[in-house]
């Protein structure tokens, strides 16, 4: 079975499964997400299988080094401004790809575009566990300085936090 014939088997086995009410729920009555969580690409970093949080209660936003630009500051104000969310939670994690190519000055093409963004929350820094904190710390910085005077801001928490891909536990900052 190829890559395009298992995301179908997929698809049906999960449209046939025991979400059906809550997705029928979902899509009459809007999403309700009690928070918003940044995190990387990575296919270990699963958000809703970490916090066991089922449709409709987060807001993922995902890509990969766990960077901000202007569309995810954008998605981050939509979450809170129009859906309620009042959580706003940096995830980095162990062993992340990115943090390492940074680490270790390797990109090219686009990568080069988050690579250059992880470099300014590192700086210098050359241990992979520190260089996460520190990029999980510079998003967390952004987004308080981005929403700062934004209205939908004022009683919403900001956090970091750094999942360890092998214990599957979460560290907050």
């Amino acid at each position: 079975m190829n890559a395009l014939e298992r995301l179908a088997e997929g698809n049906r086995s999960y449209a046939a499964g025991e979400t059906a009410a809550l997705r029928e729920q979902t899509a009459a009555n809007g999403q309700h997400p009690y928070a918003v969580v940044l995190c990387c690409s990575d296919s270990r970093v699963i958000p809703e299988e970490i916090f066991q949080a089922g449709i409709g209660e987060l807001f993922v936003i995902r890509v990969a080094g766990n960077v901000l630009d202007a569309h995810a500051l954008g998605s981050v104000e939509y979450a809170v401004s129009h859906l309620g969310a009042r959580t706003v939670l940096m995830l980095g994690h162990t062993g992340c790809g990115a943090i390492a190519a940074t680490v270790a000055g390797h990109s090219e093409g686009f990568i080069t575009s988050i690579t250059d963004e992880i470099r300014k929350a590192i700086g210098m820094e050359t241990d992979p566990d520190a260089a996460c904190r520190k990029n999980v710390q510079y998003g967390v910085d952004r987004i308080r300085e981005a929403f700062s005077d934004h209205p939908a801001f004022s009683d919403a928490k900001i956090a970091g936090a750094v999942y360890d891909i092998r214990t599957g536990l979460v560290d907050w900052q």
